[in-house]
């Protein structure tokens, strides 16, 4: 049961944002929390820009993803490398749990 307890709510967080951005089209103007986006400043918010970019990525239109922002890519590589090692450190809990 400790392992359960343990799960880390932020890899749940980034698979699910990340599955979301996949499925997600990026052409259309989605419903958004963010504030610039509401008031009609959706074209200069960056974090917008950066989720359109990582949304372009996972469609293959790498153009278009560096257009709307330049740090989509390296964004991507940090999550992707954020799941990994969250993954790892619960495999590294669990077998510490079977140990004891």
């Amino acid at each position: 049961m400790k392992y359960i307890k343990s799960f880390p709510l932020e890899l749940l967080f980034w698979i699910s944002a990340l599955v979301l951005l996949a499925t997600a089209n990026a052409h259309e103007h989605h419903f958004t929390l963010c504030p610039l986006a509401n008031l009609g400043f959706e074209g200069w918010c960056p974090g917008c820009g950066l989720g359109r970019s990582i949304s372009y990525i996972f469609h293959g239109e790498f153009a278009n993803s560096f257009k709307e922002h330049w740090l989509g890519f390296p964004a991507v590589l940090i999550i992707m490398h954020r799941i990994y090692t969250l993954i790892k450190q619960i495999k590294r809990q669990k077998i510490s749990i079977i140990n004891t």
